[in-house]
């Protein structure tokens, strides 16, 4: 069983991180608007980003090691820049 880490695009331009063992379910609850919180208020949100891991607890500690990083990095890593999140993660600001 896989499990996921993913990131979505709020309508407000914020992004949310979570994971899941079902990532097509998750997405279209966030999308309907049956997840109570935080997306609930914020739709439409789109899906940017995800990444399969083979535990829970390596996507919970993907998720929460990418909530604590600044909009920039999540930016980079949507558009899987590594060189651009290794600067980051240095204390280098985006150019």
């Amino acid at each position: 069983m896989a499990f996921w880490t993913y990131m979505l695009h709020c309508a407000d331009r914020s992004f949310y991180v979570g994971h899941t063992d079902d990532l097509e379910k998750r997405i279209a609850m966030h999308q309907s608007g049956q997840l109570p919180g935080y997306t609930s208020t914020r739709l439409p949100v789109k899906m940017v980003w995800s990444q399969a891991f083979d535990s829970r607890d390596e996507a919970l500690t993907a998720e929460r090691q990418i909530k604590g990083w600044s909009r920039a990095k999540k930016l980079a890593l949507i558009r899987e820049d590594w060189p651009l999140i290794s600067a980051l993660a240095r204390g280098h600001k985006e150019k």
